[in-house]
């Protein structure tokens, strides 16, 4: 008895000692004896792990019985019984199936690699790539690693200052499908310019933390059969970080050199002596992230990511002659300006003090533009125009869980929330000469307005994933919603007069998205080589609300209206002479008389059309308010069969129902064919569309938009609008298209290759028209009197064909390790033909088919985005330096103008067309690890400073440069400090 009690005593010491957690070390290298870094330590059964540092040593705790797994890209994996072993070293073998990354996206069935897809798919490793990048938020860190994705950030025009605006093979953002661990995110409230020309609303990936995320797979193929509407392009899938027990944190500063980038003889001699450059860096940035995971007993995790980054303006002025943009008038230059009143409007004073003072050429001086400006110290850059970056606040917080609920199913949740402020020049510099908004009191020398905006962001994904018999099943609800309050500072409302505020509120606009998934799969072994089926049914729902600004920045004041206070009143001034209009023309009958009001308290007239509403940018206004709902029901099916373990073949179908405009059916078919154990060809072939969104539907908004300096007042008004009712224009219908691919991959000792050829139809696409007047439309008159009114519509068919290739090449040198990707994307779009319907104007079919989809649109289009992107990146490790250099080739960019003008220096009537020449671009990133805790991280993005080509002298209003390439703000050096603890 005593001996079996001794047994026990000693069998559950034992146990207990096993049980408990130690400390395990140890080092993983190749056949070799190469140490590899990187490589992942997993406590099997569970997601607690860790990874192998630049030396390839790891530390972590686990339990005495427990089983590691070793894994690393291009080895095949290990299981380690521990047995209370405290030190652990690892040989790891190659294996070539293991250099491929499987992905999510594009298969619903589990395991296949991105060669082994039917289609295009490219997976970018955010985690291991991130420390040596330039790039810090997900959109450009894309950019720069994927030729056919572009992110588009303007440096001016408004609301597109505010949203990174995602591309994919050329097409609108709002014509790629964003999906966070698969499930669909919701798009920006905000409806932004983007590279194709037409605003729309995108999804802004600013606000997910890059840290929290660990990979991006990027499907370049039509999937509207497996994802639903937006996916005509293609589908982006972020997946989130799942790591324990390892809290990883960066701090990056960093800085653009703001130097000239361009030859000065590109100026005209007048620009080129009114040039001052504003030296010194700008666009200063700082960003903190930081990652931790918790594991947790029963093998669930919970990882958060935190991101705080604060980013200063880029400034790149344009510089235009006096001749062209004079910053005075004659009228202001000789205090020649009246009130409505016609009291006289003292803006040159150093005129009168001159004019005491008897000194004739001070007082000849003083009544030029030069002489003014230079007696004030002024310079005519200080009152260009400047495009540029946004300053830009953003704090974000991201979490990825998930836990066991039984033995066949587990709890997950994802999420951020996010706000983000940004402060931009998005507006032209308002001149001391433009009488009709200018003010002496408030601006005696013009102003600049700058728009802001405070958004909030908010997203959250629960489900439960499981087994129900011999199924897999998903079932999640994802919430988002996205808010943004717009104002503008340093503005007025000049119809209002000097009472008005300076600093308004414009209005808020909301997007909110709820989808409710239910999906499931089965794998049948015995039919065939395979047969995977799934389907699923998906409900959304949706909401987009306008809310208006404060009154002084829509409405119009009378701060310019004269009305009768007695009968037959005499329109005289003080000094006995008629009142006189902003141009100094006096209002006198056809005898000369001065014009009468003929009734006291009711007869009133315009005396100075002082310019209305908030200026740059008009508020949202009562009429524009809405709070517009709609609800989406959809059922899929999805199967992937492989015929022979060489031949797959997969097809989808998909029925969608809008409650606003109706259903819809799409399909896929898709196919993948192996020769031989390393190359494959594929193609696919599928039909998509895309939903005209919420904000496409009800957008509206008047603006002030300017052809060669000259402002002109115009409304967008939505397809319900009783101006789109009588002008003939019909409610918009959803974007159609048809998706073809065909491609091969190989492998080639260490190469992978993939290229793929695509062509994309897409019919009845949603432009916006060009501006109507009531000239144009007598129609119109009743409705829009003297403004001018455009509409959103299903403009035209279009088409977009190319081809895609990767190249990808790993091996080692010894101790180090290369890796090389050469990428390029070469496409073509076209604009097929223009839907025009009968409308009821004055204009001829040529003048009609012009302005319903512009000249200029249809170029943006067309050339206005290179039609190639070249992309060679060199990786290289040795000890504890890594390295990256990458280079970039965008293709040529041509713009179409949509205004005839006379030509410089030709002097004739033309179209100011122009060509933009291919530009090249370098990254860098140099990391040193000094310890196991803490590494450094010098480089730059576009280091040696290339600008694209400056606008023609015509163009050369807002911007300077063209934006459509690299973008104007040159080179950019960064340093960043990473902590593992």
């Amino acid at each position: 008895m005593k001996k079996a009690l001794l047994l026990s005593f000693l069998f559950l010491t034992i146990s207990a000692g096993y049980a408990q957690e130690i400390m395990i070390t140890g080092t993983v290298v190749d056949d070799q004896g190469v140490v590899l870094p990187g490589s992942d330590v997993i406590i099997k059964g569970t997601t607690k792990g860790t990874t192998t540092n630049f030396d390839g040593e790891f530390t972590i705790d686990a339990p005495a019985d427990a089983i590691l797994i070793f894994s690393s890209l291009g080895f095949a994996s290990k299981e380690i019984n521990v047995d209370g072993k405290k030190q652990i070293d690892i040989i790891l073998v190659p294996a070539a199936e293991q250099l491929l990354e499987t992905i999510v996206i594009g298969s619903r069935r589990q395991g296949r690699s991105k060669l082994d897809t039917p289609v295009p798919v490219d997976v970018i490793n955010i985690s291991q790539e991130a420390i040596n990048m330039p790039q810090q938020d997900i959109s450009q860190m894309l950019t720069a690693a994927a030729p056919s994705f572009t992110a588009f950030t303007s440096g001016g025009g408004d609301l597109s200052s505010f949203v990174s605006q995602p591309s994919l093979r050329g097409l609108a953002a709002s014509q790629m499908l964003v999906l966070v661990n698969g499930k669909r995110r919701h798009t920006s409230a905000i409806l932004a310019g983007n590279q194709t020309g037409t605003p729309g609303p995108g999804v802004d990936m600013r606000f997910i933390p890059s840290i929290g995320v660990d990979r991006i797979e990027i499907l370049r193929d039509g999937a509207s059969a497996q994802y639903g509407s937006d996916a005509i392009a293609g589908v982006i899938n972020m997946v989130m970080k799942k790591g324990t027990g390892e809290f990883k944190g960066t701090l990056t500063a960093g800085a653009y050199t703001n130097k000239i980038g361009y030859d000065e003889s590109a100026l005209t001699p007048e620009e080129r002596e009114l040039n001052r450059s504003i030296d010194g860096w700008d666009g200063q940035n700082f960003q903190f992230d930081g990652n931790y995971g918790i594991g947790f007993e029963n093998g669930g995790y919970f990882n958060a990511s935190i991101m705080l980054a604060q980013s200063e303006r880029t400034i790149r002025p344009t510089v235009l002659s006096l001749d062209r943009a004079p910053l005075y008038d004659n009228l202001y230059l000789t205090n020649g300006r009246t009130t409505v009143n016609g009291n006289p409007i003292i803006t040159n004073p150093e005129l009168i003090a001159a004019q005491a003072s008897g000194d004739a050429n001070l007082i000849s001086s003083l009544q030029t533009v030069e002489g003014l400006m230079a007696a004030r110290d002024i310079e005519q850059i200080d009152v260009s125009t400047y495009s540029g970056l946004p300053a830009k606040t953003n704090m974000s917080l991201a979490f990825n869980l998930e836990s066991p609920l039984t033995e066949t199913s587990d709890f997950y949740a994802f999420g951020d929330i996010g706000y983000q402020y940004s402060d931009a020049y998005s507006c032209f510099f308002r001149r001391a000469a433009q009488s009709d908004r200018a003010s002496y009191d408030l601006f005696p020398n013009g102003f600049r307005p700058q728009i802001y905006n405070d958004q909030y962001n908010i997203s959250l994904a629960a489900g439960i994933t499981g087994m129900i018999g011999d199924y897999d099943f998903d079932l999640s609800n994802t919430f988002g919603t996205n808010s943004a309050q717009y104002g503008m500072f340093n503005t007025w409302n000049a119809s209002i007069g000097t009472g008005s505020p300076t600093d308004m509120n414009l209005g808020t606009h909301s997007f909110l998205q709820n989808t409710i998934n239910m999906d499931a799969s089965h794998f049948y072994e015995d039919v065939l080589s395979g047969l995977n089926i799934a389907f699923g049914g998906e409900l959304r729902f949706e909401n987009y609300i306008i809310e208006a600004g404060q009154e002084e920045s829509w409405t119009a004041g009378d701060a310019g209206v004269i009305t009768a206070t007695e009968d037959n009143q005499s329109l005289i001034g003080p000094d006995g002479f008629p009142l006189e209009d902003l141009n100094g023309n006096p209002y006198v009958d056809e005898l000369g008389n001065p014009t009468t009001l003929e009734y006291a308290g009711v007869s009133q007239l315009l005396v100075k059309n002082y310019a209305l509403n908030c200026q740059c940018f008009r508020g949202f206004a009562p009429e524009n308010e809405g709070n517009s709902w709609r609800s989406v029901m959809a059922a899929y099916v999805d199967m992937e069969l492989d015929l022979t373990e060489d031949f797959l073949m997969s097809g989808a179908l998909r029925v969608e129902n809008y409650s606003d405009f109706g259903n819809v059916l799409t399909g896929k078919l898709a196919g993948r064919y192996a020769i031989g154990d390393n190359f494959s060809l594929r193609g696919s072939f599928s039909s998509g569309f895309r939903a005209p969104s919420l904000q496409e539907l009800n957008y509206s908004h008047s603006y002030t938009f300017f052809i060669d300096l000259v402002p002109f007042d115009g409304t967008l008004y939505p397809n319900n609008s009783s101006a789109a009712s009588a002008l003939g224009i019909g409610a918009l219908q959803e974007e159609r298209s048809r998706n073809y691919s065909l491609g091969f991959t190989t492998k080639i000792g260490k190469f992978d290759l993939t290229v793929d050829a695509y062509k994309i139809d897409i019919f009845d696409r949603i432009f916006e028209t060009g501006e109507f007047d009531s000239t144009d439309a007598p129609v119109l008159d009743p409705i829009i009197g003297s403004g001018l009114a455009s509409f959103r519509i299903n403009g035209g068919d279009i088409s977009t064909k190319g081809i895609e290739a990767v190249v990808n090449y790993n091996t080692r040198l010894g101790d180090s390790k290369l890796g090389f990707v050469l990428a390029g994307t070469f496409r073509e779009n076209k604009f097929e033909d223009v839907n025009l319907p009968d409308l009821n104007t004055n204009l001829t079919d040529e003048e009609l088919t012009d302005n319903y989809v512009s000249r200029s649109l249809i170029g943006q289009f067309e050339t206005g985005t290179p039609s190639s992107k070249i992309i060679g990146t060199v990786n290289y490790s040795i000890g504890k330096f890594s390295a990256m250099l990458r280079g970039t080739r965008y293709g040529s960019v041509q713009t179409r103008d949509n205004n005839l003008r006379t030509l410089v220096p030709e002097g004739i009537q033309g179209y100011a067309d122009q060509y933009f020449t291919p530009e090249f671009t370098t990254d860098i990133g140099l990391t040193y690890e000094f310890t196991d805790a803490l590494s450094l991280t010098i480089g730059g993005n576009n280091i040696f400073n290339e600008y694209p080509e400056i606008l023609r002298y015509e163009l050369r209003g807002f911007n300077l440069y063209s934006q459509y390439q690299q973008g104007s703000a040159g080179a950019y050096y960064f340093g960043r400090l990473t902590i593992n603890l």
